[in-house]
């Protein structure tokens, strides 16, 4: 019964962290985006959160729209990361095909963008093929 309370416990603070760093996204500090990104890449990247993420993907893709549209470098790179692992969290289902539809013309802007850090185009690029092979129904 204790290991059990314990287990909620330290999940309930694990999805308090998780939350503070999404807030985070909409930081005016780029230092404190990018921290929250770099956190958010880990969690995403080291634990199935398919449930947690489900409730929260509208709001995660606006502020992941945000940090691609005004983040330069180093930003949109880890934004570009950051959606390509949330596109594996929410899968080939309907959520999967929605974020990727609605983030795939602002992906294909910053990869045709000549003045984006190389870094940042890579990445893009790397989330616009991830997230087309998971998640979209078109065969096109």
């Amino acid at each position: 019964g204790s290991q059990a309370a314990g287990e909620q416990g330290q999940e309930d603070e694990a999805e308090d962290r998780l939350k503070e760093h999404m807030d985070n996204l909409l930081n005016k500090s780029t230092k404190m985006r990018q921290a929250a990104l770099q956190s958010l890449r880990l969690a995403f990247s080291s634990k199935i959160l398919s449930e947690f993420l489900l409730e929260r993907r509208l709001m995660l893709t606006d502020s992941l729209e945000k940090c691609l549209k005004k983040g330069k470098g180093e930003e949109q790179a880890l934004a570009g990361t950051v959606l390509t692992l949330l596109c594996l969290q929410m899968g080939s289902g309907l959520e999967g095909e929605e974020l990727f539809h609605s983030l795939k013309p602002l992906l294909i802007s910053v990869v045709t963008d000549s003045t984006a850090s190389p870094g940042a185009r890579q990445s893009c690029a790397m989330a616009l093929g991830m997230c087309c092979y998971i998640a979209a129904a078109d065969l096109e």
